[in-house]
């Protein structure tokens, strides 16, 4: 199909039938046709139902089942795995308030704080306290202390091991790190001496296998953060 647009001749993209289908099996998912677990209809039922053929259906569940939606059973027909499909994460973490993110850090880093606490190795403090010592000598650049931080925090969640805890770390450093090198623009307390002893005192926590302290620690230091975007 071909549409006239301004003296030139453009063509118009459908979407795929596909994924027309899988779209509109998604609606009905999350207008909650389907409780989560339960077998959807067969392809004799659904196909019609949706206006498409079994094969297009078939594509279209395999679109859901690759997304977490659906899942097919050999034998057993398919059942609803989840009742919407995630966001991009990506686009979650651009659109999220930076309190949002802060308050998702509060919640990660406090756990591996303590996780650190309990599983670090001495090759894991060593890495701890020269990122320490690279973000004190980086005090009164903006830009480098920003990043000799997220190192430092870097180091702590890395020492919890736990794979997941890092990935969703690092999930949040590029939307942290301009609004973080703004706020220290304009709040130079956050590279004064009580802060670098904070995370002095964090570091020790952890050194001293203290889990306790090293989450209430964690866990003060990003709520004065939060207080300051706030």
């Amino acid at each position: 199909m071909r549409e006239w647009t301004g003296g030139m001749m453009s063509r118009v993209v459908r979407a795929p039938l596909a994924d027309q289908a899988a779209d509109l099996l998604l609606e009905r998912i999350r207008a909650g046709e389907w409780a989560l677990g339960e077998r959807l209809p067969g392809e004799t039922t659904l196909a019609p139902q949706l206006g498409v053929g079994r094969s297009t259906l078939r594509e279209a569940v395999r679109q859901l089942a690759g997304r977490g939606v659906l899942a097919s059973r050999q034998g057993s027909g398919v059942f609803v795995t989840a009742l919407d499909a995630p966001e991009d994460w990506d686009a979650v973490l651009r659109r999220a308030d930076i309190v949002a993110v802060i308050e998702a850090r509060i919640a990660i880093e406090t756990e591996a704080a303590g996780l650190a606490a309990d599983r670090r190795t001495p090759a894991d403090l060593r890495a701890i306290r020269r990122a320490l010592e690279h973000r004190d000598r980086l005090r009164t650049e903006s830009e480098g202390l920003v990043d000799a931080d997220t190192a430092f925090h870097r180091a702590i969640v890395a020492a919890a091991h736990n794979p997941i805890l890092a990935e969703l770390f690092d999930g949040f450093t590029p939307r942290l790190r301009q609004a973080m090198m703004d706020l220290l623009r304009f709040r130079a307390d956050h590279a004064d001496d009580a802060d670098h002893d904070l995370h002095a005192d964090l570091a020790r926590a952890i050194a001293d296998r203290d889990a306790h302290r090293a989450m209430a620690l964690s866990r003060s230091h990003l709520l004065h953060l939060k207080r300051a975007f706030a």
